[in-house]
């Protein structure tokens, strides 16, 4: 062993004396590099401990190589990117998790509307750890997500992780591939005093005439309309979309925001192409910090603009334009960032990535950029200051919703919040003066906890604790579900409307006599 260890230490010290030394400030050519790149390819494949096919060392240079330009460029292989646009064509079904890769975990970044995994309470932020029973661990995004996609009918066994990663709250649930269609708009509806209300999830490619159409439905067309455009949780979606959505609140030629990149293609402006069919109403936006991409671009425009009255919290601070480019013979394709979407007053809401680890930037969305990033001074049109950096920062702060804990998810996997619900449902009478009461009392939404958590203790085997507002929250999706089953379709999201305080505060502000975009 000696004698080994001899002959090894002796290898590596000719080795190093016969490379020339490199002055400390010469870099590297590029040829230089890909000779360094091809000899350690060989070097793996001559003398690594176990065999490695080419293709699995070179994928992951690839991936490797995009993954440290910025967090959101990416790469797809050909199989992935084939069963992804089945399942946008609708010959797949899908569970509805939208996920992306956060320092080596599996984050939930996005759940669409009325999908399975959001009647089952996944949440944003949650971490996969398994699917089928087999770790997600060196699995990237893409090939996740392209797990979660399938034969419609099938199932998905998932394991999550909630909260703290050294100490997270785990829970183990099932979930169906179903048929879902993604909608821009998943709610609209008339709130008292004659409030549209309209939740905008997405920026699918018919984002703009949904909107519209959504809001017609839920005015009275008059001049003093009041509209809420609900953007908590929308993670983005396609710009030109966005312009679209834009062009409904704008007048004619007023910028919705511009493109700046290196190569000159990439260097756009998108102004608005007509007067906005809303341009005059009053227009309160809710964001929190998984608003992001073309929602915080919708968001800053109509700020820069005064267009809107923000409220809620700090969005996700992502202001990146990704193309596809095509890579032959394997005709796999990267995903890259080619441009930074700058807001009309010249705001950058891209939040400071450079020097930072994937977990350090993702753990600070909606916190904010560093203080560099926010010395800079914009100004809307009507002269209010606005910084730029770390997302849109909102006219007034509204606090964070408690989080559900994880055991409240298997219990609805397993259906036992249904459970109590639907029995506590056949006890009320059918009749609206019953809904009323039941829609405005709290108090009586409180009594479907406590056999809550007897089931979820006896059937799961867990503590299944809740404090005051978990228990608070918990019983009004309870409740959500009691309306539905007695009063019928609609009825539950009404009662969710009707109790969301942020929703409450956007229709407050909407209402007030003189409700002007900035004000306080």
């Amino acid at each position: 062993m000696r004698t080994f260890r001899h002959l090894l230490h002796t290898a590596v010290l000719a080795a190093l004396a016969a490379a020339a030394p490199r002055p400390l400030a010469a870099q590297a050519s590029t040829y230089e590099l890909l000779q360094t790149f091809s000899g350690l390819l060989n070097q793996i494949r001559v003398n690594y401990v176990d065999s490695v096919p080419t293709e699995h060392l070179m994928r992951g240079a690839i991936q490797g190589m995009l993954a440290s330009l910025d967090p959101h460029s990416y790469f797809l292989d050909h199989g992935q990117s084939v069963r992804l646009e089945a399942w946008r064509e609708g010959h797949l079904a899908a569970t509805g998790i939208i996920v992306e890769e956060v320092e080596g975990a599996l984050e939930v970044l996005s759940v669409v509307a009325g999908s399975p995994a959001e009647r089952a309470h996944v949440r944003p932020g949650d971490r996969i750890a398994t699917i089928d029973d087999s770790s997600v661990a060196g699995l990237g995004a893409q090939a996740v997500q392209s797990r979660l996609i399938g034969e419609r009918g099938t199932k998905v066994r998932l394991r999550l992780e909630r909260g703290p990663r050294l100490e997270p709250d785990t829970v183990t649930l099932s979930l169906r591939n179903a048929d879902i269609q993604p909608r821009s708009v998943t709610l609209e509806r008339r709130l008292p005093g004659g409030i549209g209300y309209v939740r905008l999830a997405e920026f699918y490619a018919d984002a703009g005439k949904d909107l519209r159409d959504a809001i017609a439905r839920v005015t009275d067309g008059s001049d003093t309309r009041r509209i809420i455009v609900d953007m908590r949780g929308n993670p983005g979606g396609l710009l030109a979309s966005a312009v679209d959505v834009l062009s409904s609140f704008l007048s004619k030629g007023q910028m919705a925001f511009r493109t700046k990149g290196r190569h000159p293609d990439a260097n756009e402006e998108f102004p608005i192409p007509r007067d906005g069919r809303y341009r005059d109403a009053r227009l309160v936006l809710l964001i929190d910090e998984h608003s992001a991409s073309a929602a915080e671009a919708v968001a800053g425009s109509l700020q820069d603009h005064d267009r809107a009255y923000i409220l809620g919290r700090r969005s996700f601070g992502k202001a990146l334009v990704q193309r596809p480019f095509l890579l032959l013979p394997m005709a796999d394709q990267a995903w890259l960032t080619i441009a930074y979407v700058m807001t009309p007053s010249g705001r950058l809401i891209q939040r400071r990535y450079q020097g930072l680890s994937t977990a350090q930037y993702y753990a600070l969305a909606g916190k904010g950029g560093t203080a560099a990033d926010t010395v800079l001074e914009y100004r809307t049109d009507s002269g209010r200051v606005v910084r730029g950096g770390g997302g849109i920062a909102p006219d007034s702060v509204l606090s964070a919703p408690v989080d559900l804990p994880a055991w409240f998810v298997a219990a609805s996997d397993s259906s036992l919040d249904d459970a109590v619900s639907d029995s506590v449902a056949q006890t009320l009478p059918r009749d609206t003066v019953a809904l009323a009461a039941w829609r405005s009392d709290p108090g009586q939404w409180a009594r479907l906890l406590p056999p809550l958590l007897d089931r979820a203790r006896r059937r799961l085997g867990v503590a299944a604790r809740a404090d005051s507002a978990q228990g608070a929250r918990i019983a009004r999706a309870m409740a959500a579900r009691v309306a539905e089953v007695r009063w019928g379709a609609g009825s539950g999201e009404s009662l969710l409307l009707a109790s969301d305080p942020e929703i409450a505060a956007a229709a407050a502000f909407v209402s007030r006599p003189h409700a002007a975009a900035g004000s306080r």
